[in-house]
């Protein structure tokens, strides 16, 4: 298969108009699998109510099948055609996040999606992303789309159409370059069908953002305490490793110094993954800074594409700085000990 590349402006002002977003419309109209950016990342879409298309994301990305995707939607009214959400701190939620990075498990009316989206569960995962071309795709569409991040299941999620291509050429239908997204990490996952909100991954939106807005916010236990089976299927799984092995380490830059000179003294090639603060202090053979620790949301952006650069320099092993539990730190933190395995090197 060859995969095409469709070039668009993401200003929204001209993004509806554009014939590339229509062309990619008509294949995912035809059940074929088209990659598109979102405020998040790039995700890998398809028709949600088609087996057939479903299907293909699994295989394109070697996912587990029993790992739900989340369905993309344009307008209030397709998410009344797919859940029968009666919640009042749904309509909160929708009112303050949507369009925006944050998806809601929601009761699921049968037949809406196929079962290969939902694994067979009685929920249904759901968000309107903050994206002109990925409204524009989806309105053009006429459809809801599932799609999980663009890349190869296990690999770092894709934040340009450079990353998707790498990961997905040949494997699509095609892929609609829109620049870089902006958010770098995907959206947060809030489970709605309890009567207090579950926290089943966290993202773009934070535990204090949802609290403003619909009160007490819990957690998946599963995201604190070590050893406990998460809620989400998906979340067993170890996502966003680069190919060095990556270890998190929570302790001072001398501290990462030693442990960088140790390997080196055993001929081994070391990366660390900082920040802009820091990276002058760093003695590594590769020194990648993800941002500034002043404003976490620098690193959030630029997380999966640093991770996927150790890539290119033939790295034998990867220690990471730690970062702060609060606010979007809790999401770094969340998607680095995913990349790492949960192997941390404490001071």
């Amino acid at each position: 298969m060859k995969t095409k590349i469709w070039n668009v402006d993401n200003r929204s002002e001209i993004t509806y108009i554009y014939p590339q977003v229509e062309e990619a419309a008509t294949e995912l109209q035809h059940d074929e699998v088209v990659s598109f950016p979102t405020e998040t990342v790039y995700g890998l879409g398809a028709n949600a109510k088609s087996d057939k298309a479903v299907s293909k994301i699994f295989e394109a990305k070697g996912r587990p099948s029993d790992n739900p995707l989340i369905v993309h939607i344009a307008s209030v009214e397709q998410l009344k055609e797919i859940s029968s959400y009666q919640s009042e701190i749904v309509h909160k939620l929708i009112e303050a996040f949507w369009p925006g990075p944050l998806t809601l498990v929601l009761p699921k009316i049968e037949g809406a999606v196929s079962e290969k989206v939902t694994a067979g569960l009685s929920t249904v995962a759901v968000r309107m992303p903050d994206h002109p071309i990925a409204l524009a795709l989806i309105e053009a569409a006429n459809l809801p789309l599932a799609a999980p991040s663009a890349n190869l299941s296990g690999k770092p999620s894709p934040t340009t159409a450079d990353h998707v291509m790498k990961d997905l050429n040949g494997r699509i239908a095609g892929i609609i370059n829109g620049g870089a997204t902006g958010v770098g990490l995907e959206s947060t996952v809030l489970d709605c069908t309890e009567e207090v909100p579950v926290i089943l991954r966290p993202g773009g939106v934070t535990k204090e953002q949802l609290e403003e807005v619909c009160g007490k916010v819990e957690i998946d236990q599963s995201l604190i305490v070590e050893g406990q089976s998460p809620k989400s299927p998906g979340m067993k799984y170890t996502h966003y490793a680069p190919k060095a092995p990556l270890f998190i380490v929570e302790g001072s830059l001398p501290y990462i110094n030693t442990l960088v000179k140790e390997k080196q003294n055993e001929g081994k090639k070391v990366g660390v993954l900082t920040t802009s603060e820091n990276a002058g202090n760093v003695e590594a053979n590769v020194v990648l800074s993800c941002g500034t620790r002043a404003d976490l949301t620098t690193v959030a952006s630029q997380l999966y594409a640093t991770l996927r650069s150790f890539d290119e320099y033939d790295i034998d092993i990867i220690y990471s700085e730690a970062f702060p539990s609060e606010g979007v730190g809790q999401a770094i933190m969340n998607r680095l000990l995913k990349a790492a395995g949960n192997q941390i090197i404490s001071q």
